[in-house]
Order: C-alpha cells, then structure tokens, then sequence
C-alpha cells in the first residue's frame, strides 16, 4: 500500500520534462528582469540606506527618507503630482470612451479617424512636446495669437505660476475663487490628454467590440433607450478595460517626466516650471539627482514615490474586486 502511494506521489518522467522546458522557456525573461530590472532597484535601495554622492561615504539608515518626508519641496512636488493625476486621468478616460462610443458607431470615415486620433500617441513625446511649448509660447506662439484675434486676452501659460482658479476669479469677478494647479501645469496637462486620449479610445474600441450585440438587441425589444443601454449594457461591460487603462494612466501619470522636462525646460529655461508650480515629483527626483547631486536622497525619494503608487494601485485593485464585471 505505502509503495502504490509513493508511486501515485511520483511524478512521470514526461512530466518532468515538462516542467524543465517550462523553467528554460522563462530564464531569459528571468535573467533580463532580474539584471535590468530587479538588481537595479534593491541596489537604489542600498543606495538610499547611504550618504551618497559620487561615491558611497557612510551609512545613514533612514536619515534620506526622513530627509523626503520632512522636505516641504517634496510635499509641494506631491501636490502638484497629485493635481496633475486628479487633472488628467479622469478627463483622459471620459473623452476617449465618448470618443470610442463615437468611433463605434457607423460613420462615414470612421477608419481614417481611428488613425487620425492614434497619431499622437506614435509620435515622440520629445518632439510634440517642444512643439507644443511653441504653440503656447506667450510672445510668438499660434494660441495667443489665436486669442487675440478673436479679441481675448493672451495668457503666460507655461510661465504663468498662479493658479488656474486664481486666474478665473479675476477674469470673472469672483475674488473667492482661488488656487488651484498653475495655469503652467495645465497646459503640460492639455498636452498629456491630447497625447494619450488615441490609444485609450483605441482600447476602448476593443473593449466595445467584445460586447455582443445580441444584448442590445435584447434591451431594444424591452424598450431600453440609447442612455439606458449604454448606462446598463456599456458600461459595465466595459469595466475591465476602464479598470485597466485607469490604473496604467495613473501609474504613467504619477511616474511622467519627459514632456514636463520638454516643455518647462523649452518655455522657462528651469525645469520645474515658474515657482516649482510643474514640479512634480519625478522631477524634484531629477533635481537632487542631476543637478545637486544626492543621489541617496534622490533614491529615496524613488522609492517614498514607489510606495505611494503602490498603495494607489492597491487601492484600485480593493475597488475593482467589488465593481469590475468579468463576462463568462
């Protein structure tokens, strides 16, 4: 009995075959990850424990993270991070689901739009970044231009350090209302949604294409208007790919420094913006790694903003367990 168990127990050399060509199939992918990818962030780790220059000079523990956390720069940065996350995301998400729902639908052109809309995406965010700082340049840019043609105020956009509600107020009479992001970081975020709106209107489009029509055509027979479809049918059908593209665009978003660097380093001459008003905290990275440089601070600043997308993504994760529907 205790040798046909142990037999049951054994795996068939078949088996084993598999699972060896399974573990040879991963190791490059494993080799890579782990060379490029792991190794680099445990040794920041190793870095952010040190007093560290150009060379390692003494072990401070968590005098760098305490250094982060006490930093009134680095809290600015992490407000500003956060206005550009709360001002990108939500109107990137709802202006390519409208685009999709749009594109969806049988319009004449409909293709040549889909490619016309994806372009952005495929086009270098170093070169249409520093285009757009041209169009927005205060003095010779097309958009003032444009304003004053039309009989409006020209604007400083990327040198504007005063808040968009600020600006607002004053235009409209309204001395309460106040702060909010620069009008500096909202035309970093009117480029981020132009450049990102494409390919989440793309995935969308896929999203869309998943859904049978059979249960359109169900809610029709039941009375159910195009509102009523969209909001009982589309939506929760599509709530995957709404799960999905909310997490990558919020991770992206709180990780984003090339366009920023682009723009402010094009417009102002300083990256970071006028008054630190675009410094978010990728460049406030940046900042103590290049120019000072720290980079025992600049690693922990790294991972202080590692553990905070972190907690966001499992956050959306917790959330997506009790709304995201899953078709069988």
């Amino acid at each position: 009995m205790v040798q046909a168990a142990m037999a049951k127990k054994r795996r068939p050399p078949w088996r084993r075959g598999e699972a060896v060509m399974g573990f040879i199939y991963i190791l490059p992918a494993t080799i890579i990850l782990g060379v490029f990818h792991f190794w680099p962030m445990f040794y920041a780790v190793y870095i952010s424990l040190h007093r560290w220059r150009v060379v390692r000079q003494g072990f401070v523990g968590l005098e760098n993270y305490e250094w982060v956390l006490t930093s009134p720069k680095f809290w600015n940065s992490l407000k500003v991070t956060v206005y550009y996350v709360v001002g990108t995301v939500p109107i990137q998400l709802a202006l390519s689901l409208l685009l999709a729902y749009i594109l969806f639908q049988k319009v004449r052109g409909r293709e040549v739009f889909r490619t016309i809309y994806f372009l952005p995406y495929v086009t270098s965010t170093i070169a249409s970044g520093a285009v757009f700082a041209w169009m927005f340049n205060p003095n010779t840019g097309p958009i003032n231009q444009f304003l004053a043609s039309i009989g409006l105020t020209p604007q400083r956009w990327l040198l504007e350090p005063r808040g968009i509600f600020t600006l607002m107020g004053e235009a409209w009479g309204i001395p309460w209302l106040q702060g909010g992001p620069s009008l500096a970081l909202v035309t970093i975020m009117i480029f981020v949604i132009w450049f990102w709106v494409g390919y989440d209107a793309t995935i969308f489009l896929a999203g869309l294409g998943a859904i049978p029509y059979e249960l359109y055509e169900a809610a029709q027979i039941d009375g159910a208007n195009r509102w009523q479809q969209f909001r009982h049918i589309t939506l929760p059908l599509l709530s995957p790919t709404i799960f999905f593209l909310s997490l990558v665009a919020m991770i992206g978003a709180f990780k984003a420094f090339n366009h920023i660097f682009i723009m402010t380093e094009a417009a102002a001459g300083t990256v970071g913006g006028p008054l630190n008003t675009t410094t978010t905290v990728t460049v406030f990275f940046f900042q103590n790694f290049y120019d000072t440089p720290t980079y025992g601070k600049a690693a922990a600043i790294a991972f202080v903003l590692f553990i905070i997308i972190l907690i966001f993504s499992l956050l959306q994760n917790w959330v997506a367990s009790k709304r995201v529907f899953y078709m069988e």
